[in-house]
């Protein structure tokens, strides 16, 4: 059979449009119908973590989920999805972003991100391919990964009654890359006083501890998680160098980073990540661009989703950052994996599901070993079971607005 008939007979066979010129396949004519969100069985209120379900419906029978997002948020910028093409994700995100009259804050972007990883998985089922297969194929076999509080954190999957030494070597027995501790580490809290000048040193012989648990082999890290001020931070960089951590994390108040990690940059030799709270490019685009990061730590759906985490990962390859996204909803994991399966660089993710199912996502991802593996399954690769969740808003009428504009060849602008 000859390509173009063999082409045409695919296309025919799977309901899709051929280009009678260039024998490719096209795809479907589409619109968006309707949205519906609904609150999983174990919801998360804390809105930088949320996960809202979200489900995009379209005129040819394919829905799209996503994760993310407020109620108030999400019906907003869902209106003004509906009877669009679910296709032109660009278009789509730049008409949320720009729209109504106040420039997004993170709420904002966070439910934009959450439709936006839905319309990615309309697209990927569309073409009966997985995410990472439309961003140019696995770039790694799979993608390395660390516990919060390792396996063995006491809580967080294991008991409490062992030492740090203990723990940081049973992650890395686990399969795992790093063992990771907080700034926390050291002793218990008295009165929940957290004094940054005293901790420096309970801190530090706590790393002395995990060092030597995961051996010259292993990695660790440790999240400063924003609690020391700048010249602590420096002390405490300094003093755990010869220790050689994978990453320091979020080492002073996230309002200052752009002023002080550039200084801490060039006083300790140590690693630096930064950006759990970010939600846009513009928030860390300087950091990366002088290299004064060597991680970032942004996340889906924080950032606006897929459309804008691939914007990250250019910005960040072409500096040579590394992305470590912060642990976020399993759907929005399972989107993670498929971004992040195609970025050529450095990744390391924080993963806290382990082997446990989650009640609503019978599939998600393929975790192994303190592995995540990139799936062949179509679009994000997750499958929903809708019974245990519950509707809370539905959006199936257009809303429109006076306050954007369009260019001459059609591109949006703001009014």
């Amino acid at each position: 059979m000859k390509r173009r008939s063999f082409l045409k007979s695919l296309a025919a066979a799977s309901g899709y449009a051929v280009s009678a010129r260039f024998g490719e396949a096209a795809l479907p004519a589409a619109k968006i119908t309707r949205i519906r969100i609904y609150n999983p069985p174990n919801l998360n209120q804390t809105f930088a973590q949320s996960n809202v379900v979200v489900t995009v419906e379209t005129d040819i029978g394919i829905t799209g989920t996503g994760e993310g997002g407020t109620r108030e948020m999400l019906e907003q910028c869902a209106g003004t999805m509906i009877g669009k093409d679910p296709f032109k994700t660009e278009a789509l995100w730049q008409e949320m972003y720009m729209v109504w009259f106040y420039a997004p804050g993170r709420e904002k972007i966070h439910a934009l991100g959450a439709l936006d990883m839905a319309l990615w998985d309309i697209k990927g089922k569309a073409l009966q391919l997985p995410l990472h297969q439309m961003l140019g194929g696995a770039a790694r076999d799979y993608c390395e990964s660390y516990p919060t509080s390792g396996v063995a954190g006491g809580g967080r999957g294991g008991p409490g009654n062992l030492s740090l030494k203990e723990r940081a070597r049973a992650t890395i027995e686990a399969g795992y890359r790093a063992y990771r501790i907080d700034a926390g580490a050291g002793g218990p809290l008295t009165g929940n006083v957290f004094n940054t000048h005293t901790r420096v040193h309970a801190v530090v012989q706590a790393c002395k501890e995990i060092r030597e648990g995961v051996g010259p082999e292993g990695d660790w890290s440790i999240d400063l998680h924003q609690k020391f001020d700048y010249p602590d931070a420096l002390r405490c960089c300094k003093l755990i160098e010869d220790l050689e951590p994978y990453l320091v994390e979020d080492p002073t108040r996230e309002e200052q980073f752009l002023e002080d990690i550039p200084k801490l940059r060039k006083m300790t030799t140590v690693p630096i990540a930064a950006g759990e709270e970010w939600g846009q490019r513009w928030d860390f685009n300087k950091l990366v661009e002088n290299h004064d990061i060597d991680y970032n730590r942004c996340t889906l759906p924080n950032v606006g989703g897929v459309t804008e985490y691939l914007k990250i990962m250019s910005l960040c390859e072409t500096h040579v950052v590394g992305m470590v996204p912060h642990f976020t909803g399993p759907i929005a994991t399972a989107a993670l994996v498929n971004c992040l399966a195609a970025f050529p660089g450095p990744v390391l993710f924080e993963y806290n599901y382990g082997d446990r199912p989650i009640e609503y996502l019978p599939e998600f991802v393929d975790f192994r070993k303190g592995k995540l593996y990139p799936s062949m399954r179509a679009g994000l690769g997750v499958t929903l079971d809708m019974k245990p969740l519950k509707m809370i808003g539905e959006i199936t009428q257009p809303v429109t607005s006076s306050r954007i504009y369009r260019r001459p060849d059609g591109s949006y602008t703001h009014w």
